[in-house]
């Protein structure tokens, strides 16, 4: 019985035990039926919450299917559409003179700056003293 003893009960063998022996059996009883209780309130619970979370989750399902199938069909319209805009692309690129002028105005540009650039590399160099250097610039052997 010591074997028994120093095992967990579970409320079902609790409640048995409990109304096996009679001097234990109120204390066993009681503990035996609030044990269960406590189990079905947590069978229950976690059952509530599975199907909360299914309800749920097929929710989100429904919800991301209806997207897609919107998607899919702006897709399809956009590709229905897609060879009137390519030649109103090309129309549009036909006419255009735009690359050129900013081909220009880059070249231009690239002038300028390298003009500037020259002019100012010039202005910071120093101007050749007309006097003769006060030391030697030849080093001696």
């Amino acid at each position: 019985m010591s074997a028994k003893a120093g095992t967990r009960l579970t409320p079902r063998e609790r409640l048995t035990r409990g109304l096996t022996y009679s001097a234990v059996g109120p204390v066993d009883v009681t503990r035996g039926v609030v044990g269960l209780g406590v189990h079905s309130a947590q069978s229950t619970a976690s059952e509530l919450r599975r199907r909360y979370r299914q309800g749920r989750l097929a929710r989100e399902l429904a919800a991301a299917q209806e997207t897609i199938a919107e998607e899919l069909a702006a897709a399809q319209e956009v590709v229905t559409n897609l060879p009137q805009a390519l030649q109103e692309a090309r129309k549009k690129q036909r006419h255009s003179k735009r690359p050129w002028v900013i081909a220009g105005a880059a070249a231009a540009v690239l002038a300028a700056g390298a003009i500037t650039f020259s002019i100012v590399r010039r202005s910071m160099r120093p101007e050749p003293s007309p006097r003769p250097p006060s030391v030697d610039v030849q080093p001696r052997p």
